[in-house]
């Protein structure tokens, strides 16, 4: 007998060998098993007659085995088995390779089920090494698990249905009777039973939604539990709103979205509760000016903003941006990074310390534990989900509950921002600045390449700029380097000789990264060959071409940020895609490019083609893993959950009631998974 806890190598049937696969799958123990949810189903209950079964398409027939089977060796190590099977009414050929087991089990006279594709003539119905069951067992809607090496579904089908038939006890259910009687939720031993071996397809269908409102309530219900623990009284409050005295100073007329979103956070920061605000914006909606204008405020207030990017590129250019911002005020703005030299720091940080910069811009070098403030009342981080939550608190440590806003340039569709920022308010940048261009966007094929190319050298021609972002490195392929730098020496030495190009990857030292972009800036490289470390950071407003190679293999989100690096200018700017690839998913991410420069749009489009888990990549975004919610399908349901997880904490704020001990339990587990969040 086993338990939730128990080690998968001790459930029978599995052993040390078998428990080395599982753990490639993430299962460690039994309960892990159990929520390695199926992730398709075949049905096996709905049998077709031979003669109405759909060719090319899945079904499951049952049929008796009418004749002998036959066996013929087409070539060595090459059997091919066959037999005739009957419904009654018409016959089917059953054709089978090298697979002896199952074609010895079909016996004269007796009763099969066979699923598999059908293939069908004037002649002859055929099925092509279905799968096989007995009639007498067979009959039901079977799971598909994900698979890894020799562990097939069938394997883990047998493992599941044994710890469920060895389960001596359940794990407390973290959804109390009230919440399941008010959802009409069923409990976890039927959901369990109902997910991996449902009767029918409504019974699968309830435990589903058992299970994804399960999931996503314990989630919501610890960003919630975050949300109420970063509201402590800060001793920072503002007195004074300096925004019209900062927006005197521009040398432009900020939209309505931006004057909004500053009153939006100055109203925070004037309360007794920190501020705790996303600022989302589309590429080039004047994040920094939003950020700059509340940063003028503190220190007009006699308060200290720090300012973390993800990288050194990221940090210099909103450096230079404030600066620039903020040139007709008195008011000091620092930089501190990596590369920053040893006196310099020094320096600075003596600065930082007794309070005489007002603005200190930075990247992780900013939470180094010999950084203080006098008074930080302002933590701003840019691109968030780039290193995770973890470091946003560090940072804050620095003060005393700062207000804290986070900047994001990557559009997030508004149920993923709830999931990923749920314990921040959200102010939306939803104009454009006046000026800013509509970028034209093409989809080409490769054997139009040349022809790109000569439109390119017309704009450098014509004293404009461009960019040319290199193809996507995969595993296993030349390393980025390789590939990048040979690129880049073709292009040079070939269909670009007689124009400066300039090179930008990852793997260069930060001077050098600086080097080149202050030489794209100053127009000494007329084009850019780059990798996807032009993303943020770069804003040339004389580049207004860019070819994007292989652009299938990026996300919708990654072409669009790419796409954002032209049309900054007073230039028509273009932007085209090189793709051959023919599937219909990478067509249709091509077509929505050339559709719209609408990055909200954008973003909803790629969490419908890629889900949440990859929007921004392998779990960069440092959530807890969904395991069977599907957000792109369950924003209902998301709505929902969020509903009971406030009427719970409404009611007991700390979930110290000994009816909400196992949703505790679950939230403290599932935000123990991603380490930062550090709830206690």
């Amino acid at each position: 007998m086993v338990d939730f806890e128990s080690s998968i190598q001790y459930l029978k049937g599995v052993g040390e060998a078998r428990a080395r696969l599982f753990r490639r799958l993430g299962v460690e123990t039994v309960g892990d098993l159990l929520r390695l949810y199926p992730r398709a189903y075949e049905d096996w209950s709905r049998t077709v007659r031979i003669s109405q079964a759909v060719p090319g398409e899945l079904c499951c027939v049952k049929a008796m085995v009418a004749g002998r089977v036959s066996k013929a060796l087409i070539r060595k190590g090459m059997t091919i088995y066959k037999c005739d099977v009957t419904d009654g009414e018409s016959m089917m050929r059953v054709t089978i390779f090298n697979n002896r087991y199952a074609a010895e089990k079909l016996q004269e006279g007796e009763t099969f089920l066979f699923f598999g594709r059908m293939n069908a003539n004037a002649y002859l119905h055929e099925m092509v090494s279905p799968q096989i069951e007995r009639a007498t067992t067979g009959e039901r809607i079977r799971p598909i698990y994900p698979q890894t090496q020799s562990l097939t579904s069938r394997t883990i089908e047998k493992c599941v249905a044994k710890a469920l038939e060895e389960l001596t006890e359940l794990p407390p259910d973290p959804l109390d009777e009230s919440i399941r009687r008010q959802y009409d939720l069923c409990d976890y031993a039927a959901a369990l039973q109902g997910i991996h071996f449902p009767k029918t397809h409504r019974m699968m269908l309830r435990a589903r939604r058992r299970l994804c409102f399960e999931e996503l309530f314990v989630l919501q219900t610890g960003m919630m539990l975050l949300r109420s623990r970063n509201r402590r009284l800060t001793g920072l409050r503002l007195q004074t709103d300096a925004t019209e005295d900062f927006l005197r100073c521009l040398p432009f007329t900020p939209t309505g979205a931006q004057r909004r979103a500053i009153a939006e956070c100055v109203r925070d920061m004037m309360g007794e509760i920190p501020m705790s605000r996303l600022l989302q914006g589309d590429v080039g909606s004047g994040k920094t000016a939003v950020a700059a204008a509340i940063a003028y405020s503190c220190a007009e207030n006699g308060f200290q903003t720090a300012v973390m990017a993800p990288t050194e590129i990221l940090a210099i250019q909103h450096y230079k941006t404030f600066s620039e911002l903020l040139k007709n005020t008195d008011l000091r703005v620092a930089l501190l990074v990596g590369s920053t030299s040893a006196a310099e720091k020094k320096k600075l940080k003596n600065e930082i310390a007794a309070g005489e910069i007002a603005i200190v811009i930075g990247t992780h070098a900013l939470i180094q534990k010999d950084v203080a403030f006098q008074s930080l009342a302002l933590v701003i981080t840019d691109e968030q989900h780039r290193f995770g939550v973890g470091q946003r608190s560090e940072l804050s440590a620095k003060g005393l509950n700062p207000h804290t806003l986070v900047m994001s340039a990557t559009p997030i569709p508004r149920t993923l921002a709830l999931m990923i920022y749920g314990d921040l308010d959200v102010s939306l940048l939803d104009e454009l600045p006046a000026g800013r261009q509509q970028i034209e966007t093409y989809a080409i094929g490769s054997d139009k390449r040349q022809r790109a190319y000569q439109y390119v050298k017309k704009h450098l021609d014509e004293g404009r700029q461009g960019y040319i972002v290199c193809p996507l490195v995969e595993d296993g392929e030349t390393p980025e380097l390789a590939a990048a730098t040979a690129y880049a020496e073709e292009l040079a030495l070939n269909e670009f000789r007689g124009y400066t190009v300039g090179l930008l990857h990852g793997k260069m030292k930060p001077k050098e990264k600086e080097r080149v972009m202050a030489a794209f800036a100053a127009g000494d490289i007329q084009l850019l060959v780059s990798t996807t470390v032009i993303e943020v950071g770069i804003d040339v407003p004389n580049a207004v071409i860019m070819v994007i190679e292989n652009a299938e293999r990026f996300g919708l989100s990654q072409l669009h940020q790419l796409r954002g690096r032209v049309g900054r200018g007073q230039h028509r700017s273009t932007c085209i895609l090189i793709s051959d690839a023919k599937g219909d998913t990478a067509r249709r991410r091509l077509k929505i490019m050339c559709q719209t420069t609408d990055g909200f749009r954008i973003a909803d489009e790629d969490l419908k083609l890629r889900g949440p888990g990859d929007f921004f990549g392998r779990r960069q975004h440092g959530l807890p893993e969904l395991k069977i919610a599907d957000l792109s399908q369950d924003m209902e349901l998301l709505k929902q959950a969020q509903d009971a997880a406030k009427q719970v904490l409404a009611q007991d704020a700390a979930l110290r009631a000994t009816k909400n001990a196992a949703l505790k339990a679950a939230v403290l587990k599932l935000f123990d998974s991603v380490g930062p969040y550090g709830m206690n």
